[in-house]
């Protein structure tokens, strides 16, 4: 088995497509966007995240204090637009992180083409990120980051 086919096989179900949300007043809506894909792995296990950075040279591996794991990183949009969802769309998940993964991706094309500075695309941004990962919590709420004048502009 190529490693390309083991990487997507591994991620579909260690990985994580996330996009999250932080207030900021630099930011056109109030609000930060922040897509990143990542890996958790025990650190006697870290052989498989040392292999996706050598793939893709990118990203960082570091220690995540929340459960005592090595964590593998992308959050350039350079390098999630060129390397990780190109990956992605080759070596295609299996499972149902196949729709999160999508929903990334669009989320991502987004943001690369600017579209987030308009209120159409920041609408359409936050309303697929509110789709993916169903069962993972979010510190703020949808409504909170659309605020009353623009959360039902689109849907």
């Amino acid at each position: 088995m190529a490693n390309e086919e083991y990487i997507s096989g591994y991620v579909d179900g260690e990985g994580s497509f996330c996009v999250s949300f932080s207030p900021s007043s630099r930011h056109r809506f109030g609000w930060e966007i922040r897509p990143s894909f990542s890996v958790s792995q025990n650190q006697d296990r870290s052989e498989v995240l040392d292999l996706m950075k050598k793939l893709w040279n990118v990203g960082t591996v570091r220690p995540d204090r929340s459960d005592n794991t090595l964590k593998y990183e992308i959050r350039s949009m350079n390098d999630l637009i060129e390397k990780v969802i190109p990956h992605f769309q080759k070596f295609p998940l299996i499972s149902s992180k196949k729709k999160d993964f999508k929903l990334f991706a669009s989320i991502c094309e987004v943001i690369w083409n600017k579209k987030h500075l308009e209120k159409d695309g920041f609408v359409r941004i936050v309303h697929l990120a509110f789709q993916m990962n169903p069962s993972g919590k979010r510190k703020y709420k949808k409504e909170t980051i659309l605020g009353d004048d623009i959360v039902y502009a689109t849907g």
